[in-house]
């Protein structure tokens, strides 16, 4: 019992370090005059989503359903009532662990909408599209039902795609990054291009930046797939493996594309690839064999690879991929358990069409990817609509040509000319400057 804690507790705090991994990843993505902005929304979700799991979130995804399988009740464990004394797993390690699944599932939006959003108005955002979107889909793919160890009955309702459908989602595939993808979409379209997109180079800022986050994801994700397992187990060493695996093929085959489409094999292209497989295993760590991991990776690193060029081709301003890494690397996970699952690897698992189990699975599948796709991206829409048309969502277009660090945050992340700090870079550094060498040349 208590390696298990242990364990689980050690996997909450991998995944903390993942959003910060993630700010890192996306801030060294942007501009320079951006990055303070990108990496404030993920420090921001943080702290809001964070608080809000705290009070009630926990109680709607995980509560005793109160809606056929679409809600838990929030007001089970306000304040986390009734979980903070004991000594059991179902305790304060569980509410830790998913508490970071929550954090970074609203961070991973952000990137899609860097370089022009309001800082106030994405904490807004975030706040909403958690509460009414991630809170309830959580509960739907993450809650199982309880049961009396003696009779067998049913003590706790949990969501319907966990319980009623049986699609399979060991760490988040559908929960995590189709609805973050779904949300990012939608977010893209209400919002519009970036001023200058795509005609104007809007290349990364820092890719060493870029390579460190994903290594801290990377490393993070291992708490995220196996702590999953709530044990130290073989099904955590599984989804450990598995997890590793995946991503290492799928980093190699998006580089792959790179090289046979464009000639080079980029940094940015090993990061992106490493997080494509990340997203793409995360649903299957637990439930696919060596070869249905290597199979997803190929597939997911290839696939992503290719589905970044889109936005050009379709003319919507994803800024940093993620609808082409969360949402299509979410999805390939996802359908493609019901073509890899065994039971072989994990007791009970229903097989996949390539290990004899046929059609079926895919088909519950299927419909688990459609139903989140489809209610974060219309609930995500609204939200993002009523923003705008409230308080607004966008900086000004001059405040996002000059900086939307200096006009959001008072601050830019680099020092020029040994200037202090905040707004007076611009008036007393490089632009002071500027009026000396003016004034001499006078």
């Amino acid at each position: 019992m208590e390696g298990n804690t242990a364990w689980l507790l050690t996997s909450a705090a991998l995944v903390l370090l993942m959003t910060p991994g993630l700010a890192f990843f996306y801030g060294g993505m942007v501009r320079a005059k951006s990055v303070l902005n990108m990496l404030m929304m993920s420090f921001g979700a943080m702290g809001l989503i964070g608080v809000l799991w705290v009070v009630f979130g926990y109680s709607m995804a995980f509560g005793d359903d109160v809606g056929g399988g679409l809600l838990g009740n929030p007001g089970e464990a306000i304040g986390l009532s009734g979980l903070m004394g004991g000594d059991t797993l179902s305790g304060t390690g569980f509410v830790a662990f998913q508490a970071m699944f929550a954090v970074i599932t609203v961070a991973l939006i952000s990137g899609a909408v860097a370089d022009r959003v309001r800082f106030g108005a994405w904490m807004v955002f975030a706040g909403i599209w958690a509460v009414v979107v991630y809170f309830p889909v959580a509960h739907w793919v993450f809650a199982f039902d309880a049961k009396d160890a003696e009779t067998g009955e049913v003590t706790k309702v949990g969501g319907w795609i966990a319980n009623k459908l049986g699609a399979l989602d060991f760490a988040g595939g559908t929960a995590v990054h189709i609805n973050a993808g779904a949300a990012a979409l939608a977010l893209v379209l209400v919002l519009g291009k970036r001023a200058g997109w795509p005609k104007e180079p809007m290349k990364p800022h820092n890719l060493p930046f870029v390579m460190l986050g994903a290594g801290l994801l990377w490393f993070g994700w291992f708490g995220f797939n196996a702590g999953s397992a709530l044990k130290a187990d073989n099904t955590a060493g599984v989804a450990f493996i598995n997890t590793f695996t995946a991503t290492a093929v799928a980093m190699l085959a998006w580089l792959l594309v790179e090289r046979i489409r464009d000639g080079h094999a980029t940094s940015l292209g090993a990061a992106s690839g490493v997080v494509a497989g990340l997203v793409a295993i995360t649903p299957a760590c637990a439930f696919v064999d060596t070869w249905g991991a290597l199979a997803i990776g190929v597939v997911a690193g290839a696939l992503c690879a290719l589905a970044v060029g889109l936005k050009y081709r379709l003319g919507y301003d994803d800024s940093l991929d993620v609808v082409g890494v969360h949402l299509v690397g979410g999805i390939t996970g996802t359908l493609m358990l019901g073509l890899v699952a065994t039971g072989g690897v994990k007791e009970g698992t229903p097989d996949g069409l390539f290990y004899g189990g046929g059609l079926s699975q895919l088909g519950k599948q299927a419909i688990a990817a459609v139903a989140v796709l489809a209610y974060s991206f219309v609930l995500a829409l609204v939200i993002g609509f009523l923003i705008k048309k409230t308080m607004g969502f966008r900086v000004t277009t001059e405040d996002e040509v000059t900086g939307i660090d200096e006009a959001e945050h008072a601050e830019t992340a680099y020092e020029f000319g040994g200037s202090r700090g905040g707004r007076a870079t611009n008036s007393s550094g490089l632009a002071g400057t500027a009026k000396k060498l003016e004034g001499s040349k006078a």
